[in-house]
């Protein structure tokens, strides 16, 4: 039986939230595009982060101000998409993930230009 070398809590965590760059977190759909994120509510500024890969999926962290009551945070997370995409508020709709920190956005619209704008947001240092 072949031993197995235990992993720390850090490189578990390493492994399942990695950084990546070749998985893309979203997904073209008839309408527009589905955009998979990592919403961190609370920190000091609203922010577009890097791809991330959880459990073998793609997902775009972003963080913003407002608190997780009510709400806010998921509007706050729309109106930073959109502003960011430069499309109006109407455009975006949380498809998955309301209470959860991983969602999933449905962004209607020309799904050529929505993934072109994305990748230049991504790819924009922060």
């Amino acid at each position: 039986m072949p031993i197995r070398a235990q992993r720390s809590v850090a490189e578990h965590r390493e492994g399942r939230n990695r950084l990546v760059s070749s998985s893309q977190p979203f997904r073209v759909t008839k309408h527009g595009i589905e955009l998979r994120v990592r919403l961190t509510p609370k920190p000091s500024r609203d922010q577009i982060g890097e791809i991330l890969e959880i459990e073998g999926i793609g997902v775009l962290r972003v963080a913003v101000r407002a608190l997780p009551q009510a709400g806010a945070a998921n509007a706050a997370l729309l109106a930073l998409i959109a502003k960011s995409l430069r499309i109006p508020k109407t455009s975006i709709r949380l498809a998955s993930g309301g209470k959860s920190r991983i969602k999933v956005l449905e962004i209607a619209g020309d799904p050529e230009t929505l993934a072109a704008n994305l990748d230049r947001i991504i790819s924009r240092p922060s």
